[in-house]
């Protein structure tokens, strides 16, 4: 995928992963998170992160806009593209949980943006889903 076509392909994302994070479940962290997918039929996809008093109920933006995807489409979607953002200005790559969940449905090469930072700056990052997760899990079933 071209730079600018990447750029642009992220840039979408962004917006549609801003307007999921805007109707985050999140009365006890106060973390704001949304995730966009872009699939390979062309739809994109949203989720948000959905807490509950019981923090490991809570689910994640991204496995939500995956279980989303699933539902509407059906289990043999497959992502092209992924964008995660939160309203907290924080870092916040998809969680090893995010992860594996996304590589039953992901190309190693697909392009995954996330804010990411050291020091006090923040600003996202592309990387290909296998330098995200590179050792995934996986029973050779596709």
């Amino acid at each position: 995928m071209e730079t600018e076509e990447l750029s642009n392909l992220t840039q979408e994302l962004a917006h549609a992963a801003l307007a999921a994070a805007e109707r985050s479940y999140s009365p006890y962290s106060g973390f704001r998170v949304g995730a966009a997918l872009k699939l390979t039929n062309g739809e994109i996809v949203t989720g948000t992160n959905v807490e509950n008093v019981s923090y490991g109920l809570t689910i994640c933006a991204e496995r939500s806009a995956l279980v989303r995807a699933v539902a509407q489409f059906g289990p043999e979607i497959r992502v092209s593209a992924v964008a995660v953002v939160n309203l907290n200005g924080a870092p916040s790559p998809p969680c090893g949980a995010c992860r594996q969940v996304l590589a039953e449905f992901m190309d190693a090469d697909a392009p995954v943006s996330f804010p990411a930072g050291r020091s006090g700056i923040v600003a996202p990052v592309t990387l290909r889903f296998e330098e995200l997760l590179p050792y995934a899990f996986d029973l050779n079933l596709k």
